[in-house]
């Protein structure tokens, strides 16, 4: 039995974005509030998006706004608005969003710790990739490992 309790998180009720490497990316659900899975809202530049990596979790995203170019798996695909791109755990993904930038709901499976990493990310590597080897050590303390 979980802990969790039902909420409802309204536009104005939402905590500001964090900045993790040039993406604004809203937690939604927590995994400390859902007792499972994550939910946030990520929106980005043309461009931004995380390197290749690969986690212990699954991973969803919904393309709300824009395009967004996905690897997964050795695969690319260019997700238009109304897409959904899932990645099993395990899996090498990476995106980036096209022209114009993006946004997409992300969903992260049961024992995940995407919101954990991306806290993380936002209040201990500001500078985002201009400091890669302190991101690269928060990402792997946070169960991400990245592909080289």
């Amino acid at each position: 039995m979980r802990d969790s309790q039902s909420f409802i998180t309204t536009p104005e009720q939402r905590p500001m974005p964090l900045d993790v490497v040039g993406i604004a990316i809203t937690v939604l659900a927590p995994n400390t509030r859902t007792g499972s899975y994550e939910i946030t809202l990520q929106e980005g530049p043309e461009g931004a998006g995380p390197p290749p990596h690969s986690h212990p979790w699954d991973e969803s995203f919904y393309v709300t706004r824009g395009s967004v170019l996905f690897s997964a798996g050795g695969a690319d695909h260019t997700a238009g608005l109304g897409t959904l791109v899932h990645v099993p755990a395990g899996t090498v993904h990476a995106f980036r969003f096209g022209a114009g930038g993006g946004g997409m709901v992300e969903f992260s499976g049961a024992g995940g710790q995407a919101t954990r990493l991306f806290s993380s990310l936002a209040k201990e590597v500001p500078e985002g990739a201009a400091n890669l080897p302190k991101l690269l050590r928060v990402m792997q303390r946070h169960g991400v490992a990245v592909a080289a």
